[in-house]
């Protein structure tokens, strides 16, 4: 979970550093901010954005001074990116930020852009932690947090259970407990883990990744239709579908001859998972992946308010995995 480094604990902070490069900490770190922005001002007027869009000159008229005094919050992320010129802009507000607006930037942390990072906390910057979570002790503690933010209990034994169905990335992993909490009263337990997330029969979102992945695309969409058709939220079903193609992506490029043992822990997979994805990944390449995790972003988002067919965005997913996980043997 995001832990803050500095004694000031106000998210409406003149200048607000998140550091690391957790994309699911860093998003939640905007998202404080503007919440709360929005809860003094309902009319706050939210800036997001990259490097790209920030040119010289851009945050001085982002920052100028309004008639109206309206409520602003200015994202900046990838921050480390930022030209030499806007650095120098961005440096310069630092030292006289405005009234009534709060500016956050997202830093990678590390050696590139650290004068920028060093300038915001020598400026006083209320900093935000947003680490990797690398340690299977801190995925699990990640689990814990997350249930007792939503107000629920769980046993440490489905906790546990959650990590190694789930694997590493924090996004599933709190997506996956949303979906727990909405679903299910009363403690949270082992067995209710395993309903969801490691036998829901053909109902689970996993069993139509595990399909697709396996390039056995008339099954995997029959396992989808079955999925929607008994409730499971296309949320978790794209989500199913990220993580079992970066599961191939990411074994593919591990060193040949590695035992599961260690493999598990670099990659941050249970060891049943390795011998699973090994089966999987034969007829895949690299341009298979890359393929297949574009057609699952925008399957995700699709299925988050972006289309107007979430099951049609799920079907074309489930389809260009499959087909992408022959992609080897079709050369």
């Amino acid at each position: 979970m995001a832990t803050r480094k500095n004694s000031t604990d106000d998210p409406l902070a003149p200048v607000t550093l998140a550091v690391g490069q957790e994309d699911l900490l860093l998003d939640r770190a905007v998202q404080q901010v503007v919440a709360a922005a929005r809860a003094a001002d309902a009319d706050t007027d939210v800036r997001d954005l990259t490097p790209d869009k920030l040119e010289p000159g851009t945050l001085a008229e982002l920052t100028s001074p309004s008639l109206f005094s309206e409520r602003k919050v200015v994202v900046v992320r990838n921050a480390q990116d930022l030209s030499a010129d806007t650095i120098k802009d961005v440096k310069a507000y630092l030292g006289a930020p405005a009234e009534e607006i709060t500016l956050v930037l997202l830093h990678a942390g590390g050696a590139k852009g650290k004068g920028l990072l060093d300038a915001a906390r020598k400026a006083g910057a209320r900093e935000v932690a947003c680490p990797k979570t690398t340690k299977p002790a801190e995925r699990l503690s990640f689990v814990r947090s997350e249930f007792k933010a939503l107000g629920r209990s769980a046993t440490p034994e489905a906790c546990q259970a959650l990590v190694d169905s789930i694997g590493s990335d924090l996004r599933e992993l709190a997506s996956a407990v949303s979906q727990l909490v909405a679903d299910v009263e009363g403690t949270i337990d082992e067995a209710i883990v395993g309903r969801y997330y490691t036998g829901r029969a053909e109902a689970s979102s996993f069993t139509v990744a595990d399909r697709a992945v396996e390039g056995r695309a008339a099954e995997a969409l029959e396992a989808l239709r079955w999925s929607l058709s008994t409730g499971v939220a296309p949320v978790l079903i794209t989500s199913a579908l990220a993580q079992a193609v970066r599961a191939i992506g990411k074994l593919a490029s591990a060193p040949r001859g590695a035992r599961p043992g260690d493999l598990a822990r670099d990659l941050g997979m249970p060891p049943w998972k390795i011998d699973r994805v090994r089966q999987q990944m034969r007829g895949w390449s690299a341009d298979g992946v890359a393929t297949a995790l574009r057609a699952v972003a925008e399957a995700d988002a699709g299925v988050k308010g972006g289309g107007d067919d979430p099951e049609y965005a799920l079907e074309k997913a489930v389809v260009a995995v499959a087909r992408a996980a022959r992609t080897r043997s079709a050369r």
